[in-house]
């Protein structure tokens, strides 16, 4: 008996609805396009689309789903990429790289980084990401250093679809999801859903995570215009891994975690991070005429959460708290739990005007965003319970930073060959903080204002295309770099970025080279140096520079096997180092000049490279290997201060099978590290003089050895028409 939701004759007539969709230039989301580069644009850029998303998406965090695109290095603070992960792009770190999400700036305010932890499985509703190398294209919200990464939620999905994504793995790692999609409802609408939950102990002790998230997405379109809601939260608990592994216990325990040993006994079991963030996104997009669209977004970004840690013989006046008096005894000191809050509100606009008509295009836009921060401190326990008088907060301070910025963009085709690009921004910020946790009364009131060019040109014959450009980026300082005092203020930094590249397509190959030379103007790097307030922050180098060659390519051997590999060599240099080293023997630092060192964290070499056979119909072997060359830990470039080179070798198996019962079933099997390489891909160093001699500490993150997922997707039948059929 077959069961069917819909008559014969309403699926005819959706079936013309549809004709009449395919037949009508529905808006297609520009938000995107305004900040994008176009396929002629004269930079190094990367893009995934949905197909390349999820093959690797079995529930890592969305870094190591980017991890075999080129000049790529990515970590994980539990070890298997669940949980806290990082991300660098040409040895900049995530702070340095503009991350937005349909447009919409997703890096934090005052940090510049960016957690993807606090939007677990945000992948899963990604339509597309491009990736771009360099500072790239004006983009909106937070300076692009190193790169932006550009991920994009708002294609239209026309046809009805419901699917489940279900793994497993290694270190009791389990991810669910459900999706579905609406398709197009009396012409004109649609709605689009996620809802996921992912889970793990992770590979380093206690570096448990639990994930949820959801994604919403409404939408009506008609030929001129397009009106869309997206709605999506994530929430996180992660036991804290931040705290790395001694060097002295990497051969004999190296998956030792020190975060809630302060606690007698057992470690604590709650020492944690907390954290949900939701995402308002409301987008309207409007086309005029042939040649003119535009769109229009507001937002908000809701976040609050906390850290959880035990803490052994605190110092009441540390927490402005009055010594304690059992008796005739004073105390002095105690046991406690605390929780370190943020609670923020980033909120906005982006907006943009575009015009396309023969070998002409102008794009005119811009962003708008104001951030309200609250950060503070509780105390959730102490050993003597009278000591902490209700609701006290040992520290209450805010922030407040505005971000504005405009910019235009022109694009003009000459000739059959040559293609020209000029880009302009003006970003202003204005940056305001009343009080840090361990200087309440430091006020810091600072603006800035940068003008950003960029141009380039590009020149295309048959299959081949090469570009030159130039573009220049300004960046302000992060929050703690401003708790050095009114008297060390920092200056912003400024990058100039020549890109030259060549690349040329087949039908069954493909291939690039891409030169670059980044130029930096007081980057702000780790000295060592104490500042008036006694904290270690960064501090502006006057030259630095980073020069590179970025290789890729790709091959379609024969009908059952192609390859593709990538591979970046660089020089990353700080032209003048001064380190200083607390000495303890003597009191003060004692100074150090390097005059010519390696940039922290920039392997001179990374590469990356897959194999992939396809042995039957729909089945799929891949071989895929990663390679990072030596990073230093500091700014001296000692091999004593460093992380080993590694290889790393992956092998996933993977089976589609379509049938009745389903519109695609499919099967995935990942085996992770199959040589099982001990490796560290992040880490952290400090050193200090004592004893008459400069004694040095390192901390690791290990990434797990041999592991393993398997995961399966399983999509229903539908009808032409977008309406599931029953067998029974």
């Amino acid at each position: 008996m077959i069961c069917t939701l819909l008559c014969a004759g309403y699926a005819a007539a959706f079936a013309q609805t549809e004709k009449k969709f395919n037949d009508t230039a529905y808006l297609q989301p520009v938000e995107v396009l305004a900040i994008r580069a176009g396929e002629k644009a004269p930079f190094a850029k990367t893009d995934l689309g949905k197909k390349d998303i999820e093959k690797n998406n079995l529930g890592q965090d969305l870094p190591f789903l980017l991890n075999q695109t080129p000049s790529v290095v990515v970590s994980s603070d539990a070890g298997n990429g669940i949980g806290y992960t990082g991300i660098r792009i040409r040895g900049t770190d995530a702070a340095r790289i503009n991350v937005t999400l349909n447009g919409i700036p997703y890096n934090d305010a005052e940090s510049q980084g960016t957690f993807f932890v606090d939007l677990p499985d945000f992948a899963s509703s990604a339509n597309s990401i491009q990736i771009q190398r360099g500072v790239g294209t004006s983009s909106n919200g937070a300076g692009a250093f190193g790169g932006t990464i550009n991920i994009a939620t708002n294609d239209l999905n026309k046809e009805f679809y419901a699917a489940s994504n279900n793994s497993f793995g290694s270190f009791k790692t389990f991810k669910n999801n459900i999706q579905f999609g609406s398709g197009l409802l009396g012409k004109h609408v649609t709605v689009d859903g996620r809802l996921s939950r992912i889970s793990s102990d992770g590979y380093i002790d206690r570096a448990n995570a639990n994930l949820q998230s959801f994604y919403i997405s409404t939408a009506y379109v008609n030929e001129k215009n397009a009106l869309r809601l997206n709605v999506f939260s994530g929430k996180e608990k992660t036991y804290q891994a931040w705290n790395g592994v001694a060097e002295n216990l990497l051969a004999t325990h190296r998956t030792h975690n020190p975060s809630g040993t302060e606690r007698p006994g057992l470690p604590y079991d709650n020492e944690t991070d907390n954290y949900t963030q939701t995402h308002y996104q409301l987008f309207y997009n409007r086309k005029f005429n042939p040649y003119w669209k535009g769109n229009l977004a507001v937002f908000l970004t809701r976040g609050k959460g906390y850290y959880e840690q035990y803490k052994a013989g605190e110092s009441f006046s540390d927490y402005g708290l009055p010594n304690q008096i059992n008796g005739t005894t004073v105390i002095t000191e105690t046991d406690l739990v605390r929780r370190l809050w943020l609670n923020n509100h980033f909120y906005g606009t982006i907006f943009s005007l575009q015009y396309r008509k023969h070998k002409t295009q102008l794009i005119i836009g811009g962003s708008y965003n104001a951030y309200d921060g609250k950060h503070y401190g509780t105390i959730k326990w102490t050993g003597i319970p009278a000591a902490i008088p209700a609701g006290y907060r040992w520290y209450n301070t805010d922030a407040h930073k505005k971000d504005g910025s405009l910019y235009a963009k022109w694009i003009q085709q000459w000739g059959s060959h040559w293609q020209s690009f000029a880009d302009v921004q003006v970003r202003h910020i204005d940056y305001r903080i009343h009080g840090f946790r361990y200087n309440p009364s430091l006020a810091i009131k600072e603006q800035y204002t940068f003008m950003n060019p960029k141009f380039g040109i590009t020149y295309t014959h048959q299959k081949w295309q090469a570009y030159i450009s130039y573009a220049l980026a300004g960046k302000e300082p992060n929050r703690d770099d401003f708790e050095a005092g009114n008297t060390q203020l920092p200056k912003p930094e400024r990058l100039h970025d020549i890109e030259m590249g060549v690349e040329k397509k087949g039908a069954w190959y493909a291939f690039g080279a891409n030169l670059y030379y980044m130029h930096y103007k007081n980057q702000l790097v780790l000295t060592g140096k104490i500042n008036d307030v006694g904290a270690y922050t960064r501090t502006n180098m006057a030259n630095s520079y980073r020069a590179g060659i970025e290789l890729q390519g790709s091959m379609k051997i024969t009908t059952w096997m192609s390859a593709a590999a990538n591979i970046s060599f660089s020089e990353n240099k700080i032209k003048g180092f001064t380190e200083y080293l607390d000495d303890y023997d003597n009191g003060g630092q004692q100074v150090n000049f390097y005059r010519k060192t390696d940039i922290s964290f920039s392997p001179p070499v990374t590469a990356g490279g897959s194999i992939h056979f396809t042995p039957v119909t729909n089945g799929e072997i891949s071989l895929i290997s990663k390679y990072v060359g030596r990073q230093y830990l500091d700014n001296t470039a000692q091999r004593s201060r460093s992380l080993d080179p590694y290889y790393t070798q992956d092998i996933r198996l993977s089976y589609t099978l379509e049938n009745k019962i389903s519109k695609s079933a499919s099967l995935v099997l990942q085996l992770n590290n199959v040589f099982n390489k001990k490796y560290e891909p992040n880490g952290y160093s400090f050193s200090y003089i004592y004893g008459g001699e400069t004694a040095t500490e390192n901390f690791y993150f290990p990434m797990a050895g041999f592991n393993f997922m398997v995961g399966g997707e399983f999509e229903v039948l539908m009808l032409d028409a977008g309406y599931l059929i029953l067998d029974t």
